[in-house]
This record gives structure tokens, C-alpha cells and sequence, in this order.
């Protein structure tokens, strides 16, 4: 998954001023203690941090 779509998931789902917040401040365990930026800037694919991002956020089947 390229970046500029997992940030149109995002702000689809969380809404464009949200999803950045979200991607900043909120830490989770499946990241390895990391937010999305951090898990991010850490080299994990931007797909596996979206399922990571759905299944705690209980993201609708058809958004995932």
C-alpha cells in the first residue's frame, strides 16, 4: 500500500483533521508500543500498520 493511500484511509475514516492527531498522539501495543508515525518512520509497511489500525479501531469490513 503506497502512503498517500493509507492517509486517504485515514482521513476517510477518521476525518482529515483527526487522522493525523490520531496518527500522532494515540500508541498501540501492536505497534510495538508505537504510534502510527513512529511505527511509520520505524519501516513497517503502511499495510501492515492499516490492518493493525482496523483491528483496534474496529475499522468497517469495507473500509479495511
Amino acid at each position: 500500500m503506497r502512503l498517500t493511500v493509507f492517509w486517504q484511509r485515514m482521513a476517510e475514516h477518521f476525518g482529515a483533521g483527526y487522522a493525523d492527531s490520531f496518527a500522532r498522539d494515540h500508541i498501540m501495543s501492536e505497534l510495538g508500543g508505537r504510534t502510527v508515525h513512529q511505527a511509520l518512520e520505524a519501516g513497517w509497511d503502511a499495510k501492515d500498520v492499516w490492518r493493525v489500525v482496523c483491528t483496534v479501531m474496529d475499522v468497517p469490513g469495507d473500509k479495511r
